[in-house]
């Protein structure tokens, strides 16, 4: 057709062959492609100082700052929220409904088309199988009846004009079906991503032990309401032995619903909390500034008796079955001794907290120390008694991010149904088999011609290996 009849079309006809482009799709799914690439590698809704960090290493400090800001102009910053992208994947959908919609007449008739039987003279086929067997067509149409059977047909019966039959049959025209399956289950995962991105929320919660939050944050700082309360009994990091690298962080976290406790859970990486239709995940954590927590000792004084006591720096406290009185005195997150044995602090983080204790009998000091929670060692006193720094509590704040999609399990949907397409699509086929079976002196000539719409390959192997099977039983 040329331009000129192109143009006599009706302005609806040309849009419909417009979105019904093939290339139209390649076009739309490069620029989905690309931009995604572009939005994994520029963190969303992140602080310009963080991107900008990413940049200076693709291209350069000096060009870093003028690249975000034309990333920030495009919406890179929140791509998947922006006008263009979206307007993206609905072209993309309406390209993909058109395209389905153009061709599906022509499957279907396909589909419905019933099988009938052939000539004899008919032209070749794409694949096409003779041999000769001994017997005559009635003895081997049980045998023959099998072999049609072993390659998934079920087979009519038509007599030939020159006596003998016809066998013939069809199977898995529905599978033609598949790409449409796969076409449809992609826009279901499409409809459950536009669902996630305006219906979800995405954000964080930086919990002290022992607050109660009814809200989350979003990446603007923007508080949003969770519907019930999340609050933070205890955190804990632990470390590789005695290194100071984090093996795992763990939040105790207690949700609140109503003025009462619904759910209790230990969370760590990989194993959030979910509820009420959020996820919260462990992902990060922090000292409060300024706070004042309470130092959590295990007291074993003689005979074994053991008391578990809550203080807060400058308290005291008495081990059980003595007079001795421990004054706990000063405080350390992350204790180390210089070269001359001086004590200092590295970080402010509880990499290795240590806490001051002096020890009092009367008015005399017994003796004085360290106690660190990370070395069991410093635990026994020089008495043989016990003080077991357990934690210092109220002092740390777990990260929680905070995540709901309403949309996931509309994806969930669409994969499943994607798997099942693209399983139809490639290892199932439309197979059609025709099978002349005639007399030739004492023996009978078998003609098999077979076409698929695809895994022609397979289909071939099979028949072959049902032949073979047939020739031996003769």
């Amino acid at each position: 057709m040329n331009r000129d009849d192109t143009d006599k079309k009706p302005f609806l006809d040309r849009l419909w062959d417009f979105f019904a482009s093939v290339r139209l799709a390649i076009v739309l799914f490069a620029l989905i492609a690309v931009s995604s690439i572009i939005g994994t590698v520029i963190e969303q809704n992140a602080p310009a100082e963080k991107n900008i960090i990413v940049l200076k290493r693709l291209v350069g400090d000096s060009l870093a700052p003028a690249f975000y800001r034309i990333l920030e102009a495009a919406g890179f910053m929140d791509m998947y929220r922006s006008w263009w992208f979206v307007t993206l994947l609905m072209l993309f959908a309406i390209n993909l409904i058109v395209c389905s919609l153009e061709r599906l007449p022509r499957i279907l008739r396909l589909m419905r088309e019933p099988i009938r039987p052939l000539d004899s003279d008919k032209r070749n086929f794409p694949i096409k199988k003779v041999l000769r067997v001994k017997g005559s067509p009635e003895e081997l149409r049980e045998e023959v009846l099998k072999v049609v059977k072993a390659i998934g047909v079920k087979a009519e019966n038509s007599p030939l004009k020159d006596g003998g039959y016809q066998l013939y049959g069809q199977s898995g025209n529905w599978s033609r079906l598949g790409v449409y399956i796969t076409h449809l289950s992609i826009l279901i995962i499409m409809i459950g991503a536009v669902i996630g991105i305006f219906f979800g929320f995405k954000g964080f919660l930086n919990l002290p032990e022992g607050y109660t939050s009814d809200v989350a944050y979003a990446r603007d700082g923007t508080p949003h309401p969770l519907g019930f309360s999340v609050r933070c009994d205890d955190f804990e990091v632990e470390f590789y032995g005695m290194s100071e690298m984090p093996k795992d962080y763990k939040s105790w976290l207690t949700v609140i619903k109503n003025g009462r406790e619904v759910m209790r859970k230990v969370i760590e990486v990989n194993e959030p909390l979910k509820y009420g239709g959020y996820t919260f995940y462990q992902s990060s954590y922090g000292m409060v500034p300024n706070a004042r927590g309470i130092f959590i000792l295990k007291l074993t004084g003689p005979g074994m008796k053991t008391e578990t006591v809550f203080k807060r720096l400058g308290e005291t406290f008495q081990i059980p079955g003595t007079n001795i009185i421990g004054y706990i005195k000063d405080y350390s997150p992350a204790l180390a001794f210089d070269r001359n044995g001086n004590p200092y602090t590295y970080t402010d983080m509880m990499n290795n907290p240590a806490v001051y204790v002096e020890f009092k009998e009367g008015d005399k000091i017994k003796y004085a120390g360290w106690i660190l929670k990370r070395f069991p060692r410093t635990w026994t006193l020089p008495d043989g008694n016990r003080v077991e720094f357990v934690d210092y509590w109220g002092v740390q704040y777990t990260g929680l991010q905070v995540r709901k999609d309403p949309g996931v399990w509309v994806v969930y949907l669409g994969c499943i149904i994607m798997a099942i397409g693209l399983y139809v699509a490639f290892f199932m086929s439309h197979k059609r088999v025709w099978v002349f079976v005639t007399r030739d002196g004492k023996e009978s000539a078998i003609t098999l011609l077979a076409t698929a719409n695809k895994n022609r390959g397979a289909l071939e192997r099979k028949i072959e290996a049902s032949l073979k099977r047939l020739q031996r039983g003769r």
